[in-house]
């Protein structure tokens, strides 16, 4: 018990950060835009049953619908046909909810070029700097996207398509198969760059991650506040037997 009350000490007394990577749900979180002639996730919404009246005097509760991809959003393998015989997000083990991350910050490159991709290069470099990256960790990918809070600034759409940045293929290949990460995090709407339908293989980190049994964080937020290493991120998706991913609940704890 020594470990968890010094935990719940340094958690008390300021020595340890909680911080919320969560984006809000709501009917204006944004969701992702997939061709017309494809199906399309459900935006949130809350259907009120009771607010003390007379249909419950003393309670206020709602039913909600959404996908289960839509906001912050934990992407489990068999979200994608390459991950179609491995783990639903029910079976996804609880180990890895709870797993340390490192932050890979490429927030000025994106300010300059929306459609900027992480290459193999600025994964190396960071490794050079910071040291190895951790065993069963998550890469969590700083692009500064998570400004964009509306549906339009967020998917970036013009005539030929939507515009923010991701992994290059090699990378996204890298990370899914040489790397002892168990995933990566973005501030994106998904977990591809916006331009991935024209990569090959098509959308790579949802390709390569989740065919190897590997997951994605979804439209992370507050990754400035995190250091580039040492964090420790807590993800709760909801068990949903059969389901490919779940709306999230995403926190780091950061000694400070």
């Amino acid at each position: 018990m020594t470990v968890l009350a010094d935990l719940l000490t340094a958690l008390r007394t300021g020595g340890v950060e909680i911080i919320d990577l969560t984006a809000p749900l709501s009917d204006a979180t944004p969701v992702l835009e997939l061709p017309e002639h494809f199906g399309q996730t459900a935006r949130f919404r809350l259907e009120e049953i009771s607010r003390y009246d007379d249909r419950g005097p003393a309670w206020y509760w709602n039913n909600f619908r959404t996908g289960e991809h839509t906001g912050t959003h934990f992407d489990a393998p068999n979200h994608w046909a390459s991950g179609r015989d491995l783990a639903d997000i029910a079976s996804v083990p609880v180990g890895a909810l709870v797993a340390p991350a490192v932050v890979l910050d490429v927030a000025a490159h994106v300010a300059e070029d929306p459609d900027f991709l992480i290459e193999r290069e600025h994964i190396d470099a960071f490794v050079a700097e910071h040291g190895p990256l951790p065993e069963g960790g998550w890469l969590l990918c700083r692009t500064g996207w998570s400004a964009r809070t509306s549906q339009q600034d967020m998917i970036n759409r013009g005539e030929d398509g939507p515009h923010s940045p991701g992994l290059s293929v090699e990378a996204a290949r890298w990370v899914a198969e040489e790397s002892p990460l168990q995933g990566i995090g973005v501030e994106t709407v998904g977990t591809d760059a916006g331009a991935a339908a024209g990569f090959d293989p098509l959308f790579p980190c949802h390709h390569y991650l989740l065919g190897n049994g590997k997951y994605g964080l979804s439209q992370l937020r507050n990754l400035d506040r995190l250091p580039a290493t040492g964090a420790l991120v807590l993800a709760s998706p909801l068990r949903i037997e059969g389901g490919s991913g779940s709306p999230t609940r995403v926190l780091a704890l950061v000694e400070r």
